[in-house]
């Protein structure tokens, strides 16, 4: 079986996750510590790009790169597009999707106090200047997504990205409607919103982040707690 591994936050793992639950591709999400049984300092000098998540698969292939491991999901899903157009325009969107990690990511998984208001506040307009060119993509077509009715990865990472920014402020999407359908097209899928009620919960942004994992609420990090 497939393996994801990654760390305690809710990040670049969050993409590959919904791709793989909505296209029925088993997989098992394993924290770097648990999969390698060593502290991430210990592992990293020998692990692809050193950085995480890497997908594993079974013949212990190792898939460096968020982007790439979210191709080769669509791959061995049938999910590629045939139309090199169109498959061209929903990498533009996928890349354009991922340039968000930062720092929506850092800031919401980690700064606290003062440094997450400043960040949180530094960001906003760029924020909206980015959600405000999705949603223009968007309305080029008439289908529920990109280029065409298939969630595929720009769809995920997209949603990913937007869902992380409610816990900067839950209003930040409100000019946006055709975000907001997307983010509703998206959660509606069955698969989708499965793994949104049963994945660790964040909580204490801004205060002292943590996951609830099995009921227990872990810093978020890179090391075992």
């Amino acid at each position: 079986m497939i393996k994801l591994i990654y760390f305690k936050m809710r990040a670049l793992a969050e993409a590959p996750q919904m791709l793989m639950c909505s296209s029925g591709v088993e997989y098992k999400y394993l924290m770097s510590w648990d999969h390698f049984d060593e502290q991430w300092i210990n592992v990293k000098a020998n692990v692809p790009f050193k950085q995480l998540p890497i997908l594993e698969l079974d013949n212990g292939t190792q898939i460096g790169q968020s982007i790439a491991i979210l191709n080769y999901i669509e791959a061995i899903a049938g999910l590629t597009i045939p139309d090199p157009e169109k498959a061209a325009e929903a990498s533009s969107v996928l890349q354009s999707a991922q340039e968000l990690f930062a720092p929506l990511n850092p800031t919401v998984n980690f700064a606290v106090g003062e440094d997450f208001k400043a960040k949180r506040d530094a960001m906003r307009a760029d924020l909206e200047s980015r959600f405000s060119d999705l949603e223009r993509y968007l309305n080029k077509y008439d289908g529920k997504y990109f280029v065409d009715d298939t969630p595929r990865a720009a769809e995920f990472a997209c949603f990913h990205h937007l869902d992380l920014s409610k816990k900067l402020d839950p209003k930040l999407l409100d000019g946006f409607p055709r975000l907001m359908k997307f983010g509703e097209d998206i959660q509606s899928i069955e698969k989708v919103s499965e793994y949104m009620e049963k994945r660790p919960e964040l909580i204490d942004v801004g205060i002292e982040p943590k996951l609830v994992i099995d009921g227990t609420a872990h810093p978020t990090g890179v090391n075992r707690t």
